[in-house]
């Protein structure tokens, strides 16, 4: 029996060491390429210097660099892909009622504050220096997680090449403003932006201008799609 307590002692100890060391090595990721350095010509060498750890160490987490940003992205989507899901089985009345109480969208707090708490490593993937698939892998998730949640709120005849674009246009935009978030510095709190892109997607240009413009989509929709729309080459 004590032999087996201090197995379970030394394994707890070892797990502990090891959760350190990863996050070492994520903080010296975020801090080299905040640094000015591309993700093409971060190295070993580099980040276990950073981190104050041995390339043993890394070596025994990680096959490489590319491994070990695979590795941290695919931690981060699996925790965006779960908030996100929450955030898009929200219906329209529900959130009317919010914006009317001035209250965000369920879920986009928590999501937003995940974002802002691992805001280091997130903040340098999304930089210029950082990954520009890791965009394009987080626009994917959140097309696959809402596409279905909308389409049950559209009209049949205005779904395919018009609801793909508008799907498109509505992910991009929901992350260009988390994008701006973060080259901002994260001064706005996420309460605050979950309010602000709880409403923002409903915001038309001529509402800006006292100009409102009232769009039957369904009807243009379905016209749209009744049109030759393609490049005849």
């Amino acid at each position: 029996m004590p032999s087996d307590t201090v197995c379970t002692h030394e394994l707890g100890k070892c797990d502990r060491r090891s959760l350190r060391s990863q996050r070492s090595l994520r903080q010296a990721l975020a801090d080299e390429l905040n640094s000015g350095q591309d993700l093409s010509g971060v190295t070993v060498a580099a980040l276990t210097e950073r981190a104050g750890l041995t390339r043993r160490t890394f070596y025994t987490h990680y096959r490489d660099i590319p491994d070990f940003i695979d590795r941290v992205e695919a931690e981060i989507l699996d925790e965006l892909r779960a908030r996100i899901a929450r955030i898009s089985a929200a219906d329209l009345p529900s959130l009317y009622r919010n914006i009317d109480a001035l209250e965000p969208a369920p879920g986009s707090v928590e999501l937003l504050a995940y974002l802002k708490r691992d805001g280091a490593v997130i903040g340098a993937l999304l930089s210029p220096q950082g990954d520009a698939a890791f965009v394009q892998r987080i626009q994917a998730i959140a097309r696959e997680t809402v596409a279905d949640r909308m389409r049950n709120g559209i009209f049949p005849g205005v779904i395919g090449t018009f609801f793909d674009y508008y799907l498109s246009y509505v992910v991009a935009a929901e992350v260009g403003v988390v994008q701006r978030w973060f080259a901002g510095g994260l001064v706005e709190s996420p309460e605050t932006m979950a309010r602000i892109m709880t409403v923002i997607a409903f915001v038309r240009p001529g509402d800006l201008y006292g100009q409102p413009i009232d769009i039957n989509v369904p009807a243009y929709g379905m016209k749209l799609m009744g049109l030759n729309a393609c490049d005849p080459r």
